[in-house]
């Protein structure tokens, strides 16, 4: 056993991830919107206005969007000198400067903000085994610090020892738990015919009972429930206990994979600020937007080549009249990777390629070793062009809002490394339009429909929000850090890509804007924990778009000569 992941280079420390995760979500929040920033000297200047505290930060590199990649610790300005500040001192700043702001009081936000360093520490020392050999898992696993706009993003609840069970950074593998519930104590749907084969192959089960596959974790945690108790009490349901083949956790924790199917289970922990359980509406909704999106994606398939989506076709769940145990105990059927990835291809998780530093070897680091600007350059052109088409394709012609965020996105490369195929996965975010697809929603349950709904303003916010500012300015930035003057001319390869978009769909109003340099919408994580909404209801800032044509024409030009700064 080895623990490779204390011996990355250029891999921060616990207390400067969480404090630079902090200071991306003040910057663009709080400060940036506010004008209280400045870059001067190598460092990011930030003042917490209600407060009169001045940070000061080093930089490793200044970003056209406002994502700096930061160095070394966070100092405050006291008197004449730069005092540096720990993690904790810096987020009880935050948190008296939130309280200011907002006059909304947060007593549960610094012990996430702890919870939060105590995932981080415990994920850079953790001893885990070899991998595995497979590049895809190892990719799924192989996130340290989680989302680098979200306040808290590795706070999480349950027990140290069963995260080291069952996480995905300790590269768990484990047999789920095996229930017989007779069949008409069952509730299932499929979106088509032997959608369920990946539960009922595991195991056989006694005439008249239908199996459901439980995650180990889970059925600990529900084991005790009432209404559990006495169906196992009457022989309604059967605890066969163990059994089938390993199953991995992939990066959402609790979606997990045994190289042929991907099942969804509910998880009763919070992880980030939401408890992971499908909801039953969740449940019913894959199924139905599994349906409603078959012709869309085929449409976009056979449009843009390289570009399909990972189907939810089925799901189980127990019926026994316990809402909490329907949730609990649901599982949601989710296509491999077989059913969709090219021939010759290789799967790799698009957070592993972007991620900040290289803690796997999907990193884009791995994948252009060696590789000049020529051919950064191509290899960003080859992205783009997978990538953007078929979201902006399935929003302005088809009502249907896709979640393209770094975490639901599958990169299929080559032997050489290069983008040949993108897979949209995990179907919880994606939405319809409900003036293109009155019909059908009308035909679904009111309490399955309104959750799969958004107008369209919110509809392009999100599209926005995930394809630009979560996804492609985050793969820019692993670029970006390996030819820091490219940044200019990657941002105008992406400009170039949403014009020929533009144009190619008769220039509808938003996406014009969009291409001449409208401010983006970046969903705001750390206000929507801080006030403790729920992410349906986050909320949206606006952050200068780096798009707008004579900045890039200018900053292209001098980025070609001599090095060069921005200011947020």
């Amino acid at each position: 056993m080895s623990s490779p992941r204390t011996a990355l280079a250029g891999v921060a420390s616990a207390d400067h991830v969480v404090a630079h995760t902090l200071l991306n979500c003040l910057l663009r929040e709080v400060s940036g919107p506010e004008h209280q920033t400045a870059v001067t000297d190598g460092h990011l200047l930030l003042r917490l206005p209600h407060r009169g505290v001045l940070l000061r930060a080093g930089l490793r590199r200044v970003s056209l969007v406002g994502a700096h990649r930061f160095t070394g610790p966070v100092a405050e300005r006291r008197g004449e000198t730069w005092t540096e500040l720990s993690w904790r001192a810096l987020a009880t700043h935050i948190h008296r400067e939130l309280e200011l702001r907002t006059g909304v009081r947060n007593d549960e936000f610094l012990a996430q903000v702890a919870a939060s360093h105590a995932g981080v520490r415990a994920a850079l020392g953790a001893v885990r085994p070899p991998a595995t050999g497979d590049p895809y898992m190892d990719s799924e696993q192989s996130l340290l610090f989680g989302h680098r706009f979200h306040p808290t993003p590795k706070a999480r609840t349950g027990a140290p020892a069963d995260w080291g069970r069952y996480a995905p950074e300790a590269r768990a593998r484990f047999r789920l738990r095996h229930l017989a519930v007779r069949r008409h104590l069952v509730r299932e749907e499929t979106a088509t015919e032997g959608a369920l084969a990946p539960l009922d192959r595991q195991r056989p089960v006694p005439e008249g009972h239908r199996l459901l596959p439980v995650h180990p974790w889970q059925y600990a945690m529900l084991a005790g429930h009432p209404v559990l108790r006495a169906a196992l009490d009457r022989g309604d349901v059967l605890d066969l206990g163990p059994g089938g083949q390993e199953f991995e956790p992939t990066a959402s924790v609790r979606t997990l994979y045994d190289g042929r199917d991907f099942l969804k289970f509910s998880l009763n922990i919070r992880i980030t600020n939401c408890l992971r359980k499908n909801a039953e509406y969740e449940l019913a909704g894959a199924v139905a937007l599994t349906r409603l999106l078959e012709p869309v994606a085929t449409s976009l398939t056979a449009r843009f080549p390289g570009a399909d989506l990972l189907r939810e076709p089925a799901y189980r769940t127990l019926d026994l009249g316990s809402r909490d145990l329907a949730e609990g105990f649901g599982v949601i059927v989710r296509e491999g990777l077989a059913a969709r990835l090219a021939p010759g291809l290789t799967g790799l998780l698009a957070a592993a390629v972007a991620d900040e530093y290289p803690t796997g070897g999907a990193h884009l680091g791995h994948l252009l070793h060696g590789a000049g600007p020529e051919q950064a350059l191509a290899w960003w052109d080859a992205y783009l062009r997978l990538l953007v088409p078929p979201v902006l394709a399935a929003y302005f012609d088809h009502g249907v809002v896709l979640e393209p965020h770094l975490q639901n996105v599958i990169v299929g490369v080559d032997a050489d490394g290069t983008p040949r195929q993108v897979l949209f996965r995990d179907l919880e975010g994606t939405k319809l339009l409900a003036g293109h697809h009155a019909a059908a929603l009308a035909a679904l349950p009111a309490d399955v429909a309104r959750p799969l709904t958004y107008d369209p303003e919110r509809g392009w916010d999100r599209v926005v929000y995930c394809l630009l500012v979560n996804h492609v300015a985050e793969m820019l930035a692993a670029l970006a850090d390996r030819h820091p003057h490219l940044e200019p001319e990657l941002w105008c390869a992406v400009r170039r890509v949403l014009a020929a978009r533009a144009a190619a769909h008769g220039g509808p109003p938003p996406l014009r804007a969009l291409v001449a340099g409208a401010p983006l919408p970046a969903k705001a994580n750390l206000l929507t924990r801080w006030e403790r909404k729920s992410d349906r209801d986050a909320g949206y800032v606006r952050i200068a778009s780096p798009l707008m044509s004579d900045l890039l024409a200018t900053l292209t030009t001098v980025g070609r000569t001599e090095p060069w700064s921005a200011t947020p």
